[in-house]
């Protein structure tokens, strides 16, 4: 075994779910992933109420909660409330590993650039 293989850990493609909706079939694959999406997602509930916010939890045969959007309280929201979902907010982790940040660097070095500094971009 070589301890420099150990070191690093290989990563996975995320599924590009911007725009995609589920409103029948296996809700309960799409709520988790719902859950591991980097942005918005909004919630259509079997009283007929929307509901758009970011889901950092969820309770496996139970329940999933959220932030809201615009609003700062956090919300519960049954499994069997939820008649669908649909993947509105820009997926703000999209194109953002570690090799793109690379390739970018490389490019950047390569045109001369000096000071090259991994920067945040607005969420807006």
């Amino acid at each position: 075994m070589n301890p420099d293989e150990l070191e690093v850990a290989p990563g996975f493609a995320h599924e590009n779910l911007e725009g995609r909706s589920y409103e029948s079939g296996d809700l309960r694959e799409a709520l988790e992933k719902a859950f591991d999406y980097r942005g918005d997602v909004t919630l259509k509930l079997h009283s007929g109420e929307t509901v758009e916010g970011y889901i950092f939890d969820r309770r496996p045969d139970s329940a999933i909660r959220l932030f809201p959007k615009g609003d700062p309280t956090k919300r519960t929201i049954a499994w069997q409330e939820i008649a669908g979902v649909a993947f509105t907010g820009r997926d703000t982790a999209a194109g953002k590993s570690w090799e793109a940040w690379m390739k970018k660097y490389r490019e950047k070095k390569q045109a001369g650039e000096t000071n090259i500094q991994l920067t945040p971009e607005s969420l807006d």
